[in-house]
């Protein structure tokens, strides 16, 4: 009687006792230091959105001399094969400086090399993703074991949004394909990464948001910067004549000039280089229309409702156009065979209402996926294998 006593007893006084639930350990391994706006912001946007469930969570801060070096090469030169000038040098260095600044201000568990990950701590579930960890072909961090599960300290290891990026070969290498096999459950980000998943472990992989858009808590943030008039972002480079021809044209229309933010382009009627990330969120926010040709350039414009095209780049087709056949909007891709017309009325419109019913639908999947991956490690199941989707089935 005295333990049934006390069991009433902790919850009339502690109602929230039967609410609470086990504070987990939680380590992502990402892409969270390349100097991209979009790298840095699906990392705090996934951690974010685990802390918010209550659990202690740690970007785990692989680092590697080589990986560093390739990345600020890049950095300073990201429009390749259109060489940076030497006034811009400066611009880009200044950009970096404050991706850096951005990066310590991240959940960061203590560093470890890339390529032994040995002394990293335990935790209780490692999410691999989001973003192109597997992607066998990437410059610096294509065929890094660590990505595909190796060495990684926990019971659980899932992945959340994981991408083969523009690898588009149906077939991996058979001791890649086995480091796969071993994760308690896989989700991906899009069409060509369920496809491989599919064919090396034979599941239906979940398929489930960037966490940009699962999670975007830079809504709650402060703007950074106050726009003095009107504009219209460009985000992006290399594009084509034919867009930047289309851009141009809306822009002399409405007498709106075009900011470049992040990267030169000439045509635009403004540059801001050296924007952080922060600035660069609250640039999209508050711009009237986007330009683009990232993936993130669409993300964000569906995070702030902000009307926008975007072309396909090779690099990038992949993950673009897949992300807008999933959530129904296609018409946002434009081409050189699409009239001046057709652009103007999808900028003229807000994002529409069926677009955005379809990323809640994957943002409530996308919840759930990870909500009962958590859920097992609670319960103590670390050897539950991967969920089946129905999609793309």
């Amino acid at each position: 009687m005295s333990v049934l006593f006390s069991y009433f007893r902790c919850i009339l006084f502690n109602p929230d006792h039967l609410l609470k639930t086990e504070v987990l350990q939680i380590g992502i391994l990402t892409f969270h230091r390349c100097i991209n706006y979009g790298s840095y912001w699906q990392a705090r946007s996934l951690a974010e959105a685990l802390q918010r469930r209550g659990h202690n969570v740690s970007i785990l801060d692989h680092r590697s001399g080589r990986v560093d070096i390739a990345e600020w090469k890049c950095a300073m030169q990201p429009v390749l094969p259109i060489r940076v000038p030497e006034s811009d040098r400066r611009l880009y260095r200044s950009k970096i400086e404050k991706f850096f600044s951005s990066f310590s201000t991240l959940p960061l568990s203590p560093s470890f090399p890339l390529d032994n990950p040995s002394g990293m701590r335990v935790y209780d579930v490692i999410i691999v993703g989001s973003d192109e960890v597997w992607n066998l072909s990437h410059p610096w961090y294509g065929k890094c074991p660590v990505f595909f599960g190796e060495g990684l300290k926990s019971n659980r290891i899932i992945a959340y949004a994981g991408s083969f990026g523009n690898y588009s070969s149906q077939v991996v290498p058979e001791d890649w394909a086995k480091r796969l096999r071993r994760f308690n459950n896989i989700s991906a980000r899009d069409e060509n990464s369920f496809n491989i998943i599919r064919n090396v472990t034979g599941i239906n992989p979940t398929v489930v948001l960037d966490p940009c858009l699962l999670f975007p808590g830079y809504k709650e943030m402060k703007n950074s910067f106050t726009a003095r008039e009107p504009f219209a972002a460009v985000y992006g480079h290399n594009f084509s004549a034919s867009f930047i021809q289309k851009a141009k044209k809306w822009a002399k229309q409405k007498k709106i000039p075009l900011v470049s933010i992040g990267y030169r382009n000439d045509w635009a009627d403004q540059q801001w280089i050296n924007a952080g990330p922060s600035e660069y969120v609250s640039f999209i926010k508050q711009s009237e229309v986007v330009f683009t040709n990232f993936f993130h350039g669409c993300i964000f414009s569906l995070v702030f409702l902000r009307p926008f095209i975007c072309e396909t780049s090779s690099y990038r087709s992949i993950k673009v156009t897949d992300l807008m056949i999933r959530i129904k909007g296609e018409h946002h891709l434009v081409s050189d065979d699409t009239a001046d017309i057709e652009c103007d009325t999808i900028l003229s419109e807000p994002i529409s209402t069926y677009i955005l019913n379809n990323i809640e639908r994957l943002r409530k999947i996308s919840n759930e996926y990870l909500d009962q991956n958590l859920k097992l490690v609670t319960a103590g199941d670390s050897n539950e294998k991967i969920l089946q989707s129905e999609e793309y089935c």
